[in-house]
């Protein structure tokens, strides 16, 4: 069933509650169900909806919990769609995951849907035939997770996106990395690789964009992109630096390569939250990635100078659909026992996909 037609509008009652009311529902249910509910929560949440969570982190880390967790038995993950998928992947039969709200999603994992993945890797065997292994970003669907296993591939995480691609080079001569361009760009560039050796696939155009010997072209990056972390420019950089000259400007390797080159830092999400963590306190940073996240460490180091990197930018649209109502109307449905937006994915696709994130995790 297409995804579009399994959302279902939340009934108004649910909209008419006070944020009081909801709270303490939802304090009641949790208590209600114990052991046997695990909530999620995905570091770019809304803080209303973290309070609530049981654990919380990057997405991959969040679906390695719900793997160890064997106790729980709903998993109500506070996400998008594709981390739903990799934790429905990751976690046994008896186990149900669902999503508060199915239009919560990631327009990056969007930018690469399977047909068009293999339709590039058709022109791409004819023009290099078998001389390139497939890397995805876990923020893919669970259908190219399975795309990249069923080809000998593997997924990355921004923070072992290093130690995969060094991996991929030992396995083929050239490498695909999907759908993030600007994450394999850093990456490949920061191990050596020079911009004159990568190409860009236009999934639209269905073409390879690359000037020169085709035969030179070592990466192959899928033309997508995170609009949060395009949302950041070199200009920003510039002027953080003529405010405050000593300020620290870190970025998440989503951001575009000139960004990345002009920030004094980069890093995944735990990296950047660590790095603040651990750094003297007369330090001050200037953060490029979600606001929601930015937002919490600064009220977590309030003593602190801390500013986002773009103080214009908005939270991630997609990212932040779900809001108090929705987790309060999918845990009134789990205590009734309904499935409602219930996450599943078929077992073909399962196989492969865990094949690549499997991969992923005996090489780093």
């Amino acid at each position: 069933m297409n995804l579009l037609t399994q959302i279902s509008k939340i009934p108004e009652t649910y909209l008419t509650l006070s944020t009081v009311e909801i709270e303490n529902r939802i304090h009641k249910i949790k208590k209600e169900l114990g052991t046997k509910l695990l909530i999620p929560g995905h570091h770019y949440q809304k803080d209303e909806v973290i309070q609530f969570a049981d654990v919380t982190g990057d997405s991959l880390q969040l679906a390695q919990i719900c793997a160890a967790n064997t106790e729980a038995e709903h998993i109500v993950f506070c996400g998008v769609h594709f981390m739903a998928e990799t934790a429905d992947m990751l976690t046994s039969a008896h186990q149900r995951v669902y999503l508060p709200d199915l239009r919560a999603g990631c327009s990056m994992a969007d930018m690469a849907n399977i047909h068009q993945t293999e339709q590039a890797w058709d022109v791409l065997q004819e023009i290099f035939d078998d001389t390139i292994i497939p890397l995805t970003y876990v923020n893919s669907t669970a259908a190219i997770k399975e795309f990249t296993g069923r080809h000998s591939g593997a997924c990355v995480t921004s923070s072992n996106a290093k130690k995969m691609v060094e991996w991929a080079f030992t396995q083929k001569q050239r490498l695909f990395f999907l759908p993030d361009q600007h994450l394999g760009r850093n990456t490949a560039f920061d191990l050596g690789i020079p911009l004159e050796q990568m190409a860009i696939w236009d999934p639209i155009k269905r073409a390879l964009v690359f000037e020169g010997d085709k035969q030179d072209i070592r990466v192959i990056l899928w033309k997508g992109h995170c609009s949060v972390h395009e949302g950041f420019t070199v200009q920003h950089i510039e002027q953080v630096h003529e405010n405050y000259p000593d300020m620290k400007v870190i970025v998440h390797p989503e951001c575009s390569h000139e960004v990345v080159q002009a920030s004094d830092d980069a890093g995944s999400t735990k990296y950047i939250i660590d790095t603040i963590a651990q750094a003297d306190p007369h330090i001050s940073f200037a953060i490029g990635t979600e606001m929601n996240l930015v937002k919490r460490i600064i009220k977590q180091y309030p003593e602190r100078h801390i500013i986002s990197l773009n103080e214009n930018m908005c939270p991630c649209l997609t990212m932040n659909r779900i809001d108090l109502p929705h987790l309060l109307w999918q845990l009134d449905q789990v205590v009734a026992g309904e499935t409602m937006h219930q996450i599943t994915v078929d077992d073909k696709t399962t196989k492969y996909a865990l094949q690549s994130l499997e991969r992923m995790l005996q090489n780093t």
